[in-house]
C-alpha cells in the first residue's frame, strides 16, 4: 500500500510540473512573430533573424524533398526565390524533435497574407 502512495505522489508531482511547464511554453506558441529570411536550408526549411538572432523555421504542413533527395535542390531554389531575404510573419505552432518552431510563413507585402505554403505547391517543385 505504502509503494503504491508513493507512485501515486510520484505521479501527482510530475503531472503538476509538465503542467505548469506547458503554462510557460504554451504562450510561445501559437504567436505572430516578424523577422528576415537569412538563409534556406532545404526546401521546408529556413532561417529567419529574430531578435539578432537566426531561429530555423520548419514549414507548417508541408514535406519537402531533402537537398541530396530527387528535386531537393528544386524545392531549395523555389523557397529561396518566394522568401529570401524577405521580411515575413510567423504564426508559430509547435517544436519539432530537431527543436526547429513548425510555423505557417506569411508574406504580407507580397501575396496579400497569402500563406506561403501555398505558393510552394503551386511551384514547379
Amino acid at each position: 500500500m505504502r509503494t503504491r502512495s508513493l507512485i501515486l505522489l510520484i505521479l501527482l508531482v510530475t503531472l503538476t510540473f509538465l503542467g505548469a511547464a506547458w503554462l510557460i511554453v504554451q504562450p510561445c506558441l501559437a504567436a505572430d512573430l516578424t523577422g528576415r529570411v537569412v538563409g534556406i536550408i532545404d526546401g521546408d526549411t529556413l532561417e529567419v533573424l529574430h531578435h539578432q538572432q537566426a531561429e530555423r523555421i520548419r514549414l507548417n504542413g508541408i514535406d519537402c524533398p531533402e537537398k541530396r533527395q530527387a528535386y531537393g535542390q528544386r524545392a531549395k531554389q523555389a523557397a529561396s526565390e518566394l522568401v529570401f531575404e524577405k521580411e515575413i510573419t510567423l504564426q508559430t505552432y509547435d517544436i519539432d524533435t530537431y527543436r526547429h518552431t513548425i510555423a505557417d510563413v506569411i508574406l504580407l507585402n507580397l501575396n496579400r497574407g497569402r500563406n506561403t505554403r501555398w505558393d510552394l505547391c503551386e511551384s514547379d517543385c
